[in-house]
């Protein structure tokens, strides 16, 4: 029988058989491991990774939805609940053994609003709005960080790499986007490495 989650607006079902394989894999573990950590690396972009980690006590975040499974302890980081919404992890034994899968269908769905965090809304002008355009260019730009001073720090790469045009486009276009829309953020930074010409656009 299926386990779904639905505290705190996750709607997330975590099978029997993928509990029992879970709670066999934590049994093995140390005992400063409490459970499981799910969360989505780049939420809402085309990257976004869903990932199931081992849960350490200094892996432990505040915010963190903490679920009680009958077999195990299950952690969801806050800011991936949205896209973890409707996501099905399921275990299946086979002739090599045996197969987790994880599947997330909102996870490189933009889920964004007034209260997103602004990685989230950053990640969301990127993507919808300034890769799309880059991308004639075989370019594209992402958002490595954002610092405590609300800098947003990027990183270019495929035809934006080395090229002669990217401080224009860095300036005219993506800063000038971000900084619209996102008036919270006080700078935008490149700290790509431009001396690597191989893949530029214009050289």
């Amino acid at each position: 029988m299926s386990e779904v989650a639905e505290n705190a607006g996750l709607m997330l079902t975590i099978t029997e058989s993928a509990q029992d394989y879970l709670a066999e894999l934590l049994a093995g573990q140390d005992d400063d491991v409490l459970g499981i950590r799910m969360f989505v690396n780049g939420p809402g972009t085309p990257k976004a990774e869903t990932c199931i980690a081992y849960c350490r006590k200094a892996d432990l975040e505040d915010s963190d939805l903490m679920i009680n499974y009958d077999k195990l302890t299950a952690r969801f980081e806050l800011r991936s609940i949205p896209f973890l919404k409707d996501a099905f992890v399921d275990y299946s034994k086979d002739r090599m053994g045996g197969q987790l899968t994880i599947k997330a269908p909102n996870a490189k769905l933009p889920q964004v609003n007034a209260d997103s965090p602004l990685e989230d809304r950053i990640n969301y002008v990127l993507y919808n709005e300034v890769n799309p355009s880059l991308a004639s260019h075989g370019g594209e730009v992402s958002l490595l960080e954002v610092t405590e001073e609300k800098v947003a720090i990027l990183q270019f790469g495929g035809g934006c790499q080395g090229c002669g045009m990217v401080e224009a486009t860095l300036k005219d276009g993506v800063e000038k986007s971000l900084m619209e829309q996102i008036p919270e953020l006080t700078a935008v930074r490149d700290t790509t490495d431009h001396t690597d010409r191989s893949q530029a656009y214009f050289k």
